[in-house]
């Protein structure tokens, strides 16, 4: 038992000096990478490259790591891949609140398994619509939608919540302002 508690230390320490943290301009060169496989459309590629840039975020300037985390995001979301698509849209909406773009994106995928069904009023429905609807009212506000206005008024009634919906004149024109429609890595 003893003999398996040092082995197992022993390739712990082995496997730690064998890897290496990359260096900022490592983790920058990695993320130039990522956008040409990104523009070349190659998905796998980009997540491929992501997952190598991951654990090193931390060198990376904090607007380049947004713009990172955002187009992490988006590719996931592309993917079918919602739990890691809001995992990191989340990141996104933290670091830059004004960004409507990510608060679209995020309020169309709390909402993507409960959309288009049956109205059933479970704790699921309820939890989905609560997530989504701060976020869909951001990107209404900024960015008027026909469609996402409509969904905001369904989920407020289906929540039974008038008051809310009564509000929600007032709320987006508090939200309109300081709105954001691009990231810049700059």
């Amino acid at each position: 038992m003893m003999t398996r508690k040092v082995l197992v230390l022993l390739l712990l320490l082995f496997s730690g000096a064998v890897t290496q943290a990359q260096t900022a301009e490592q983790v920058y060169d990695s993320y130039l990478d990522f956008n040409v496989a990104k523009l070349n459309d190659d998905a796998a590629q980009s997540i491929a490259l992501a997952q190598k840039i991951l654990p090193d975020t931390a060198k990376l300037t904090p607007k380049v790591r947004v713009a990172f985390y955002n187009s992490l995001a988006k590719l996931y979301e592309d993917d079918n891949q919602s739990i890691n698509a809001i995992k990191y849209y989340k990141i996104v909406v933290a670091a830059q609140p004004d960004y409507y773009v990510a608060h679209r994106a995020l309020g169309y995928l709390y909402i993507k398994d409960i959309s288009g069904k049956p109205v059933v009023m479970n704790l699921n429905y309820i939890e989905k619509a609560r997530l989504a609807l701060p976020h869909l009212e951001k990107a209404q506000a900024c960015d008027p939608d026909e469609n996402t206005l409509k969904i905001i008024k369904v989920l407020y009634t289906n929540l039974n919540n008038e008051a809310a919906l009564g509000t929600l004149p007032a709320r987006l024109e508090k939200l309109r302002k300081n709105c954001i429609d691009l990231l810049s890595d700059q």
